[in-house]
C-alpha cells in the first residue's frame, strides 16, 4: 500500500492480553461488514447487533447493560437527556386520540411536552392531585394508554402508592411510567412493582459529576424496548460514547455517593426542621405525609430535599443566598457539589396547597464535608431570620 492509503487503514494489532478494567470508548458512524450478504441484510440484525453508529456501539452495550442489571429488567435504552427520555416513552406508546394522566407534581417539562406538542398531534393530557394512589381510577378515560408518575414529586417531594396506581392500571390494560431519578434503582425498583418502564435521568445520580446530560428508560417487556427504539430511530436520538463512558464511571461510585448524601441530607432536614421556623419537604422527617410510603417501598433516602420559606423571610433570600460559601446556587443535582436553587412551582399545580404559592428552596447534598455545609447552611438562614 501506498503512504496515502497507509494513513487511512489502521493496522490489526493483538489485544488478547489487554485486560482493562475501566470498558473501551467505542466511536462510530459507520459500521463495516465483512461481506456484500452481510451488509444486504443488515435490517435483519437483531436491536443488539449494530448496524449504524447511531444505534449504538459496544461502550452503550456495556451502559445498557449494567443499568439493564440495577433495574431488574429485561432492557434498558439510552437517550441524551432524562426530557429525551420521557418523550420516547410517551411516543412509544401513544396516538392521537389517546389520553395520557400525568403527576401534577412531576418534572414541569413534562407538562409543557404535553401541551406544546402532544396537544397539536390529538394526544390528550390532564394530571391527578399528588397522594392519589388508588383514587386514580377516578381520573382514567376510556381513552388513558398511559399512567406518568414521579416519587418523591418534583421540589414538593410527595411520595405516591406506586403498587396501588399500577394496580388499577394494570386491570384497566393501561401503562404505566415513572420518573424514578430521586430514588435511582439503590432505593427503590420501579419495576419490581409492576411498572412498565422506569425511567431515570443518568445526568443526575449515575453521572455523578455535573459534567453530562443523559437519561435511561429501563422495561421488563421486551417489545416495549422495539418500541422505544423505534421511536429513537425515527427521530435520530443518538449518545454519544465519551458521555456514556463519564456515566459508566460514575456508576462505579453511586453507591457510595449516594448513601454518603442520603444520610448527610437527612441529618441537615432534622436539623433544619428543629431549628428553624420553615417546613422541610422530605418524606425521612416521620411527620411527612408520605413517610409510611416511604418506609414501606424505598430502602432509603438520596441527597435531595427541600424547604417552605415563611413570606416574611423572602425579601432577605438574595441577600442570603449571595452569602453562601459552600453551596451553589443552580439547577439539577445529584453532582459532588451541593446545591441550593430557590423554585416556584405555583404555575405547574392545580391541586390548593398554601405553599404551593411560596418560595421553596431545593438543596441538593453532595460530598463536602458536612460540618462546612451545616455551618453555611446555618449562615444562611440567620441572615434570613435577621429582624
Amino acid at each position: 500500500m501506498r503512504d496515502a492509503t497507509l494513513t487511512v487503514h489502521h493496522p490489526k494489532v493483538d489485544d488478547r492480553e489487554f485486560a482493562s478494567l475501566a470498558p473501551g470508548v467505542e466511536r462510530a458512524s459507520t459500521i463495516v461488514f465483512d461481506s456484500a450478504a452481510a451488509y444486504a441484510t443488515r435490517g435483519q440484525r437483531d436491536l443488539d447487533s449494530y448496524s449504524y453508529g447511531m444505534h449504538g456501539t459496544p461502550t452503550q452495550r456495556v451502559l445498557e447493560a449494567q443499568l439493564t442489571a440495577l433495574e431488574g429488567g429485561a432492557k434498558t435504552v439510552v437517550l441524551p437527556s432524562g426530557q429525551a427520555a420521557i418523550a420516547v416513552v410517551f411516543l412509544s406508546v401513544l396516538k392521537p386520540g389517546d389520553h395520557v394522566l400525568v403527576a401534577e407534581t412531576a418534572y414541569p417539562p413534562v407538562a409543557g411536552l404535553c401541551r406544546n406538542f402532544l396537544d397539536t398531534l390529538g394526544i390528550v393530557w390532564s394530571t391527578y392531585p399528588p397522594g392519589t394512589g388508588a383514587a386514580i381510577a377516578d381520573h382514567i378515560r376510556p381513552e388513558t394508554r398511559l399512567i406518568w408518575t414521579e416519587s418523591p414529586g418534583s421540589t414538593t417531594m410527595e411520595i405516591e402508592d406506586i403498587p396501588a396506581i399500577v394496580k388499577v392500571a394494570k386491570a384497566k390494560g393501561i401503562y404505566t411510567g415513572i420518573d424514578n431519578t430521586w430514588a435511582t434503582p439503590l432505593l427503590f425498583k420501579p419495576l419490581a412493582h409492576g411498572v412498565d418502564f422506569s425511567m431515570q435521568a443518568l445526568t443526575k445520580y449515575p453521572g455523578g459529576h455535573s459534567d453530562i446530560l443523559m437519561g435511561s428508560v429501563s422495561v421488563s417487556d421486551p417489545d416495549l424496548r422495539k418500541g422505544l427504539r423505534d421511536v429513537m430511530r425515527m427521530l435520530g436520538f443518538h449518545t454519544a460514547p465519551d458521555a456514556i463512558s463519564l456515566v459508566l464511571r460514575g456508576l462505579e461510585t453511586m453507591a457510595v455517593r449516594l448513601a454518603h448524601a442520603g444520610r448527610v441530607a437527612t441529618d441537615l432536614a432534622f436539623a433544619i426542621d428543629s431549628a428553624h421556623p420553615v417546613e422541610v419537604l422530605t418524606p425521612v422527617l416521620p411527620d411527612s405525609p408520605g413517610h409510611v410510603l416511604w418506609k414501606r417501598d424505598f430502602i432509603g433516602a438520596s441527597g435531595l430535599f427541600s424547604v417552605v420559606l415563611p413570606e416574611a423571610w423572602e425579601s432577605r433570600l438574595d441577600a442570603a443566598l449571595d452569602a453562601l460559601e459552600v453551596f451553589a446556587i443552580g439547577a439539577s443535582w445529584g453532582g459532588t457539589r451541593s446545591l441550593i436553587a430557590p423554585m416556584s412551582v405555583a404555575a405547574h399545580r392545580v391541586t390548593s396547597e398554601p405553599r404551593n404559592s411560596r418560595i421553596i428552596l431545593r438543596l441538593s447534598i453532595g460530598l463536602e464535608d458536612p460540618k462546612d455545609l451545616k455551618a453555611d447552611l446555618d449562615r444562611f438562614f440567620g441572615i434570613l431570620a435577621e429582624a
